[in-house]
Formats: structure tokens, sequence, C-alpha cells
């Protein structure tokens, strides 16, 4: 049960920090305005309403006791009542009492007024507009064989200082609140950076240009990524050395005996040398080539129907390509993308007869299918043919001139993208398919 609630209660709040940070810092503002605003009301507007309400009735009912005394001249009762209390009041006499009520019960000035004119008049002797006029509330009461008509000021019933008092109780919890959205933005801006930063590095960009900033917590984590950063760098680049040194200098020795073979007069095992030397040149390239995948570059907007199409052209006639539009980008490592497609064109035109790209468009996503009429590939092995210098020699031809690298560079430049590449049986072709989602 309580788990239940405390995931409903996460998936209600914000998931963003900024937005957290800021409903911490805006929550307690707003509930302690309600809260003083809901005493204020109830306190000291309400009740000061309540009292100003009742001497109002009470002077009406005051008035009305010596309009009937007798004792004064009437004219000169109204006249001191408008004089010194602001009461203006005018008696029609045999007119019909036609009670005009407007029930507003939302409002606070007719609530207070209904209730003590209701318990000072009687219910049936009165009623009200306070609508009629902006300034002034009209009252009239039923007596003998017509009726007493005032008209009184609204502000004989109601405190003016609470328009104030919310606009001052407003005004400096926005204040506060856009204070605290500036600040927070500055805090929140250096973790978006360090996320950034992250998220472009482990697509194998270059981020030089990073410098941790913010809060000192902030800063220590920026500084420990970018350390961590320089060490992953530094390996890779010792592996790429390693590599294309240990290339460059058996490419020496190959090329003499590439020398003395051609000297031999033993033709036949000459060539058989030959070929065996060949083989292990393409494996040296193969392997600088494996070296290159981590190498840096920066991302460009790629229009993807010249980019295939520019694909196709370095192919041959046996690759077709569906429709894509004009329109379609991605922004990515142009070169890097381009190894990685050439790699999967190339093993399907290795195992099959004919390679069959499409490209479409999801929320985010671009997703290119590569399909070919080869034999495919076992469910089973999907996973092991990634595996750096794994080799599949049952399933589909073995490609003498590889050694089993090919689908790891693509499967590795792919994730560098946040992309994902997955195997399955082509349906339509019955050869291997390779679904390739990328980001947009």
């Amino acid at each position: 049960m309580s788990y239940g609630l405390s995931k409903i209660i996460k998936n209600l709040l914000p998931r963003k920090l900024f937005y957290r940070a800021l409903l911490i810092v805006a929550t307690p503002i707003i509930i302690l305005q309600l809260l003083i605003t809901v005493v204020f009301f109830d306190s000291l507007w309400i009740k000061t309403n309540q009292g100003m309400t009742r001497a109002l009735v009470g002077e009406m009912k005051t008035f009305i006791t010596a309009y009937d005394n007798g004792k004064y001249n009437n004219n000169d009762l109204s006249g001191l009542f408008s004089i010194y209390l602001d009461l203006n009041v005018k008696y029609k006499k045999n007119e019909l009492f036609d009670k005009q009520q407007k029930e507003r019960w939302f409002s606070p000035i007719d609530r207070t007024l209904r209730r003590e004119l209701k318990s000072k008049m009687g219910n049936e002797n009165y009623w009200f507009d306070t609508t009629a006029y902006k300034e002034l509330i009209i009252i009239n009461i039923k007596h003998n064989d017509g009726n007493f008509e005032f008209l009184i000021p609204k502000d004989r019933v109601t405190a003016t200082s609470a328009r104030m008092f919310a606009l001052w109780i407003t005004l400096p919890a926005l204040l506060m609140i856009s204070i605290a959205i500036i600040f927070l933005k500055n805090q929140t801006r250096p973790i978006i950076n360090l996320a950034k930063a992250a998220e472009r590095f482990g697509r194998g960009e270059n981020i030089d240009e990073y410098r941790p900033s913010g809060a000192l917590e902030i800063r220590k984590a920026g500084h420990e990524f970018d350390k961590m950063r320089k060490r992953i760098m530094r390996h890779l680049n010792q592996r790429s050395e390693m590599l294309s040194g240990i290339s460059h200098d058996l490419r020496t020795p190959l090329t003499r005996l590439k020398l003395q073979l051609a000297m031999l007069n033993q033709k036949e095992i000459s060539n058989k040398m030959s070929h065996d030397i060949d083989e292990m040149e393409r494996m040296l390239n193969d392997y600088l080539q494996f070296a290159k995948t981590q190498s840096y570059e920066n991302s460009i907007a790629i229009n993807l129907k010249e980019f295939f199409y520019q694909i196709k052209k370095e192919s041959n006639d046996n690759l077709y390509i569906g429709e894509i539009n004009d329109d379609l980008s991605l922004v990515a490592r142009k070169f890097a993308l381009k190894r990685c497609f050439n790699n999967l064109i190339q093993n399907g035109l290795s195992y099959g007869q004919k390679v069959y790209i499409k490209i479409s468009q999801s929320t985010n996503r671009v997703i290119v299918i590569i399909e070919d009429d080869g034999p495919g590939i076992p469910e089973n092995e999907y996973k092991n043919v990634f595996k750096p210098f794994y080799r599949l020699d049952k399933s589909r031809n073995l490609n003498k001139s590889g050694i089993g690298l090919g689908l790891s560079i693509s499967e590795d430049i792919v994730h560098s993208h946040g992309g994902s590449i997955r195997l399955s049986r082509s349906d339509k072709y019955k050869g291997l398919q390779t679904k390739v989602s990328l980001p947009s």
C-alpha cells in the first residue's frame, strides 16, 4: 500500500532537478502566504467586516426608531444622519416593496449583510443590492405602508486595506520566487553542462572546451570527470599507437618477404606464400581500422539521402536503397558512420548476392534496416558475432579476407552514437536483417 502510494507521488513530482529545487523553495513560501492570508481574513478582515456591518445595521435601526418616535422632524433627521453618519435615506410611502435580492453567496459583504439584516429586520422585511453601483450599496427596509431606501458607501461595510494587504503579500512572494528561479538556473546550469559533456564524450566527440564550474561539489564532479576522460583517452591512444606500431613494424619484413618470393624460381611455392602474405597485410589493415574506431571526430549534420547514395556510388550495383526523404538528416560523425555502414553492406555482399537498405524515421529516432539474401546466421550466434575476432564458419561462407572485426567495429560506432544494432532473420529476402537505430 505504502509502496504504491509512494510510486504515485513520485510520478506526480517533476523529474528535473531544477523543477524539484524550485518546488522545494516555492512550496514553503506559498503555504506560508496561504496561512497568513487565511488567518488575516478570518481574524481581521471578516471580523472587521462583521463589526462594521453590525454597526451600520444598528444605525439604520436607530434611524427607523427615531423616525417612528415623532419627536424629530423627519427631514432634519435624514439630514443629520446623512451628514454625520453618511446614511442617505429616503422614505417611499405607499410604494410596492419589490424584493430584488441577488444571491451572491461567494461575496463576504453580501453574506455579512444578509446575516445582520435578517437578525435585526426580519427575513422578509429587507432586500439589498451591492452590484447596482460601484461605490454604493442599496438597502431597502420595509416599514408600515412603505419602505426606507438607504444609499450607503461600500467602505462603511468593508475594510479597504484588504486589497493593499493582498497586494503586499503577493508581490514579495512573486519577487522571491523569481529571484529563486534565477539562482536555481545558475546552480543547475553546471550540472547540465557536465551531463552534456559526458554525453558528447560517450558519443566519441572531442570536448576539450569543457570547464568545470558551479558549486564546490559540482566542480569536484567536473574535475573528476575530466580526469577520467583523460585517462580513457590516454588508454585508447596507447592502444591505437600500439596497434599502429605493430602494423607498421610488420609491413617492412612483409615487403622484404614479397621481394624475396618474387625472385624464387619455384613459382608454386611462391604463389602460396604470396597469398599468405597478402592475407597478413589485410589482417594488419583490419587491425588498423579497428584501432581507428576510437579516433575522435566532430559531429556534423548529415543528409541521409546524399550519404547513402554516396555509399552506393562507391559500392557496386548489387546495393539497393529504398526511398528516402530529401530532408531526413542526422547529427553524427560522418566518417565513422560511413565506416560502420560500409562494414555492414560489405558483410552482406560477401555472403549474399544483393543487399537492400530501407530507411525510416520514428519519434526522435532514425531506423536503418539492411537485409541480404545470404544464408543468414543462427539465432544463438547473434550476440557472438559482435565479439572482436569471432569468426563464424558454418552458417555463412567464410570470407577468408576477414578476421572477425567488421561487426564489432560497426557495433562500437553505433553504440558510441547512442544507438542500437540488432540482428534478425529477413522474412522477405531469407537472409540476415540488421536493424540500426540512431537518435535523430
